[in-house]
């Protein structure tokens, strides 16, 4: 399997689909790190692994690229059994981001980020051309940054490098593991934006582990909350998941503030009403690629009732409070 996988017509992708079936990890002592876990990652989605410490997720992470060996069950990558790869080959075409980013202090960014590449054997113009487009992507001048070491650069910007690395060799696949969380909050916000821009862009299948709710409500397409032993407790899109959690478990995993938090996630468009006339100027706007939760925060600022929902800067509708809290819950995806 290359890098970026062929089809049956011809036309090159860049994501392919991961299926966990009936895989546990039990170590010699007998402790169960993953009970029977089974999953199915719809290529090119992003899918977050959420749940307590010790509930397996990271475990479950590395068994997909085989820095763990699965005791038993079965892993497929775009319908492939990682189990009869090289796993150093293997690895060698998912990308891989941790927390602390993992960045070799002794090579310049341009080569940390052309790691990988080389090992593929990769002519060196190509791995330069593939280094300048990566850090332009991740928001770094490549002039200022490529020949700068991993210690010239705030924790923010290390983490961008980190996901360029990841990125390099245009693999299927992207594991992360808590990638943000070593970063302070502000920065940690800028870069889960900025990270939902760049997978509109190169739409990777995305595997990620977190314990914080409120960055997997807003990066995952899905997730999966698990429970300890690496038992799933429901697998659902963020809008489903905070508005019919599966169980009592459930609900109090993903907090009592759900409510708030679902808004979040529902657009706007959800809630629309006719403008009936009203100017963008009669009351306080939200733009049509919002949520209700920017609607909300809108009218509470200027203690409004309503907002005008603006597209391009003219005026396609409006978004009453009581609209907001008749919204129904989503549909079952």
């Amino acid at each position: 399997m290359d890098a970026t996988a062929i089809t049956d017509s011809g036309t090159s992708r860049s994501a392919a689909s991961i299926t966990l079936q009936d895989v546990g990890k039990t170590y010699p002592d007998g402790t169960v790190a993953v009970g029977d876990f089974s999953l199915e990652v719809r290529a090119g989605e992003l899918t977050v692994l959420i749940g307590p410490s010790g509930c397996g997720k990271s475990t479950i992470l590395r068994m997909i690229n085989r820095l763990i060996e699965p005791t038993r069950g079965t892993i497929l990558l775009d319908g492939q059994d990682i189990l009869k790869r090289n796993p150093v080959e293997l690895r060698r075409h998912i990308g891989y981001v941790i927390q602390n980013v993992g960045l070799f202090p002794h090579q310049k960014i341009g080569a940390n980020i052309g790691t990988v590449p080389k090992l593929l054997g990769w002519d060196s113009a190509r791995v330069k051309a593939r280094t300048e487009e990566l850090l332009e992507l991740v928001g770094l001048d490549p002039a200022k940054y490529r020949d700068r070491y991993p210690h010239e650069l705030s924790g923010g910007q290390r983490q961008r490098v980190g996901v360029a690395r990841a990125l390099a060799a245009d693999p299927l696949v992207l594991l992360m593991d808590e990638p943000f969380s070593a970063v302070d909050p502000i920065a940690r916000g800028r870069l889960q934006e900025e990270f939902l821009k760049l997978q509109a862009e190169v739409r990777k299948t995305i595997v990620m582990v977190t314990h914080d709710i409120d960055e997997a409500v807003r990066l995952g397409d899905r997730i999966a909350v698990l429970a300890e032993g690496g038992k799933l407790q429901q697998f659902a899109p963020p809008a489903e998941l905070l508005s019919r959690p599966s169980s009592a478990g459930v609900a109090s995993f993903v907090g009592a503030d759900r409510g708030i938090r679902r808004l979040a996630v529902t657009p706007v468009r959800d809630a629309l009403q006719p403008s009936d006339g009203l100017q963008a100027g009669d009351r306080p706007t939200v733009d049509i690629t919002g949520t209700l939760h920017d609607a909300l925060a809108a009218m509470l600022t200027v203690d409004s009732a309503e907002v005008i929902v603006v597209e391009d800067g003219r005026p396609v509708g409006t978004v009453s409070r009581s609209a907001i809290f008749d919204t129904p819950a989503p549909a079952e995806a």
